[in-house]
């Protein structure tokens, strides 16, 4: 089958005759031609009639014109190649062989015809020739305003300074003459043109900002929203500290009554003297009194106290090193949630007081040490090892401590006062 085009065999690209071939490997260096039976294609815009030879070229016009309907032509333009380079002729004299009004060359493309007093308005006001003919040439030379309008729409498009180009048999004729505008009347229609688009730039500029403060206000209240129920998980744990350690002290009180009770009536038996009558020994309650001391403030259990003086007092002592407190607080924590999650593990209740981790983070910082035998530790093998015996494992003790030392922690004015 005779060929349609010529192949290059490096890109790939159709080439409707030698001519084109010869431009092609000038511009590309590309030398590795084949005839092929694969027609060029010819796909016309049916809005511009501007010819598209590839898909690519097609979609690319529309992207920038919004042309999406074609015709293709493929077949029509479609004839064999020759491979001999055409003698040159006059452009109105047919070449022999062919008949008036055909020709073997690609269509002729000429530049479109606009209106001459539009386009010299658009080059008085400062767009380039190229720009303002392409301009009125795709809004269809209807006004200024419209041209301008194309302008900043397509500002970015690749080919907005490239002369358009149409098939010459297809010129669209130019628009009735309009009448021209005085210099001072452009100034005043271009100034209100850039004044309208720099509202317009203005206007999307505040909507951003009020959708970027809309956002900052929503992050904001859900921060808030999060800190505040925080706070009020952390105030619910306090409170069932508090409760813990009142009830394990009533307990221990209660205790202490009854030994002493006990031992009361111990002595009287051994002394031979009649067991105490009840009803005498109890002394008259005093409901006034235990009202008034319910109005007083609760306060922290003596141990708890004691505690917290420690703590206050380590903190004091090393007032120029934040982060030392701070490791050590986290440390002592660290030993009583252990003790205080495994009460049975004897590796939690033992610490080697010579450990170098030890020392570095607890042992020597002043206070360390007597904040765990505050919590029950005592010292043994010589004062080589704190250790906490099992029975004397006391979890309203470890809870206050607990509680003590993470205030020591999240507070920045512990110890401040």
């Amino acid at each position: 089958m005779t060929g349609l085009s010529l192949k290059c065999g490096d890109c790939g690209a159709l080439l409707k005759s030698v001519e084109e071939a010869q431009e092609h490997a000038e511009l590309t260096s590309h030398s590795n031609f084949s005839e092929s039976t694969e027609a060029v294609l010819n796909l016309v815009c049916t809005s511009c009639r501007k010819p598209c030879r590839s898909r690519t070229e097609s979609d690319l016009h529309t992207k920038r014109t919004g042309h999406t309907e074609f015709v293709d032509k493929t077949s029509e333009a479609a004839k064999p190649i020759s491979l001999e380079v055409p003698k040159s002729s006059a452009p109105d004299q047919p070449e022999e062989g062919t008949e008036a009004g055909e020709s073997s060359q690609p269509e002729e493309m000429v530049v479109p015809e606009v209106d001459m007093n539009l386009l010299g308005e658009l080059e008085a006001m400062g767009f380039p020739k190229a720009r303002a003919t392409r301009a009125l040439h795709y809004s269809g030379n209807a006004s200024i305003e419209a041209a301008v309008n194309w302008v900043i729409e397509h500002e970015n498009d690749p080919d907005i300074d490239q002369m358009p180009e149409v098939p010459a048999n297809s010129k669209v004729e130019a628009a009735k003459p309009k009448p021209s505008l005085t210099p001072e009347e452009m100034k005043i229609k271009a100034q209100e043109l850039r004044e309208r688009a720099r509202k317009k730039k203005e206007e999307e500029e505040k909507r951003m900002e009020i959708e970027r403060e809309k956002e900052r206000i929503r992050a904001g209240k859900e921060l808030l929203e999060a800190k505040r129920i925080e706070e009020e998980q952390e105030r619910k744990r306090l409170l069932a500290f508090r409760k813990a350690e009142k009830e394990e002290e009533k307990r221990a009180r209660e205790k202490i009554r009854q030994k002493l009770e006990e031992d009361k009536a111990e002595r009287r038996r051994k002394l031979g003297l009649p067991p105490e009558d009840p009803a005498a020994a109890v002394k008259p309650p005093t409901p006034v009194v235990e009202e008034k001391k319910s109005l007083l403030p609760v306060r922290p259990a003596t141990k708890a106290e004691r505690m917290r003086d420690c703590l206050r007092s380590l903190k004091q002592n090393h007032k120029d090193d934040d982060a030392k407190v701070k490791r050590a607080f986290q440390t002592l924590l660290t030993y009583v949630g252990n003790v205080a999650k495994n009460p049975n593990e004897e590796k939690f209740r033992k610490i080697r007081l010579n450990n170098p981790s030890f020392q570095e983070r607890v042992g020597s910082v002043k206070g360390g040490i007597e904040f765990l035998e505050l919590c029950g530790f005592e010292k043994i093998e010589g004062g080589e090892f704190v250790f906490l015996p099992r029975d004397k494992v006391d979890m309203a003790v470890l809870n206050s401590a607990g509680s003590e030392l993470n205030s020591a922690i999240v507070n920045p004015f512990f110890g401040v006062l």
